[in-house]
């Protein structure tokens, strides 16, 4: 259980910011999108229960503060959200609840008009939950809003790692590079991680990804001059099961473990593993 000096405190008008310290513990991986509608909460959820099967102490965060659906897709009922964590309703650990799957979820509220732009004091107390958080786990993984936002663009910039989610169709791809190219330019990201979901055929990913790269190497890079690299970190197949589990509110891993979708989603989460979390001994 957390300590209530950990807990962050109410907003208050006018509060000075609090500065971003290194992530003591927990690895931060933002995934977000260019475009709502192409399956970042889901993959959020079945990715953390993934990389819990392996050990690992999981967090999902709902950075999404406006227009939350992470307990949807995990069929959770909060009785406390985020929201009553910054008005001071409650404390922190009494927000952070258990998911199926194993992981932990700090879920936030939906149709909040308040967190729809980034305040002063929105943003001290996200950074104030984040800070909090971040010993107590070692992967935390951000399901940001879609787009970018100032909300978005925030949540992102607290994560070590991005990870961006785009189904093949052209307009999610045209957003997709429209988030990269500003968390190039504006956050000077030297590499983002893709997955694509929704793939029609194998290898559709791997193509598509290197004609994203390919008009990124012509008209973005970052303030040192160096073109932001893409990394491909596999494909979701189109597969049934996957809308059977959302429609019942289920982790796909859980409710089909073997089908095509949620066998790439472990292999996904061997990726992360594997270039995310080892550390230097």
């Amino acid at each position: 259980m957390m300590s209530d000096a950990l807990s962050p405190q109410p907003m208050t008008p006018n509060a000075p910011p609090v500065q971003a310290g290194p992530a003591a513990g927990a690895r931060i991986i933002a995934i977000t999108s260019g475009k709502g509608g192409v399956g970042k909460t889901f993959v959020s959820a079945n990715l953390a229960a993934a990389l819990t099967r392996r050990g690992q102490r999981v967090l999902v965060l709902d950075a999404d503060l406006g227009l939350a659906n992470l307990d949807v897709v995990l069929n959770l009922h909060p009785k406390i959200t985020l929201h009553d964590v910054f008005t001071g309703k409650a404390r922190l650990d009494e927000a952070v609840i258990k998911a199926p799957g194993g992981f932990s979820v700090l879920l936030a509220g939906s149709g909040m008009v308040e967190y729809s732009r980034l305040t002063p004091e929105v943003r001290n107390q996200f950074l104030s939950v984040i800070q909090a958080l971040t010993p107590q786990y070692d992967v935390v993984l951000l399901d940001t809003g879609a787009g970018i936002s100032d909300v978005v663009l925030f949540s992102v910039s607290l994560a070590s790692e991005v990870l961006i989610v785009a189904t093949p169709e052209p307009t999610s791809l045209t957003d997709a590079y429209a988030a990269i190219k500003v968390l190039a330019m504006q956050q000077h990201r030297q590499h983002v991680r893709m997955v694509i979901n929704q793939a029609a055929r194998p290898g559709d990913g791997r193509a598509i990804t290197s004609q994203l790269q390919q008009v990124l190497d012509r008209f973005v890079s970052t303030q040192s001059g160096r073109p932001v690299r893409l990394i491909h970190m596999g494909d979701i197949p189109a597969d049934p099961s996957v809308r059977d589990a959302v429609m019942r509110r289920q982790l796909l891993l859980l409710n089909t473990p073997g089908c095509p979708a949620a066998l790439a989603i472990s292999q996904l989460a061997n990726k992360i593993e594997s270039a995310l979390l080892t550390h230097a001994a």
